[in-house]
């Protein structure tokens, strides 16, 4: 399987993100996959943009460009632990934005939940 460059956001880019999902999880690695789920102003990737990360902190794709995958997968290292779903907001007026750098003035819904099932 190619993976693409992360600044592709070609909606075939996003499949082959979930397809590596599918795969990683098949191996018996524990996953969360990252989802931009809402935009708001400049944001540096449109709603459906994917992020799919393992319990050792591997990733791949992209959800802002590099601005907030950091914090995006630190969170989804709580969610696979876990099992349970999180909604993660990011913007300007946000102090949190700042400190992760997503200082486009933007805003950014990010839904991370568990991949448990590649069925």
């Amino acid at each position: 399987m190619e993976i693409r460059d992360s600044r592709d956001v070609s909606s075939a880019h996003h499949l082959d993100v979930l397809a590596l999902a599918e795969r990683w999880v098949r191996s018996g690695r524990r996953v969360a996959v990252a989802t931009v789920v809402e935009t708001w102003g400049s944001a540096p990737r449109p709603v459906g943009s994917h992020l799919v990360i393992d319990s050792d902190g591997n990733f791949e794709g992209s959800v802002s460009g590099g601005c907030v995958e950091g914090a995006v997968v630190s969170e989804a290292a709580d969610v696979i632990a876990s099992g349970k779903p999180q909604m993660l907001e990011f913007g300007v007026a946000d102090e949190t934005a700042w400190r992760v750098g997503l200082s486009c003035g933007g805003r950014i819904r990010v839904y991370v939940e568990p991949v448990t099932d590649a069925a």
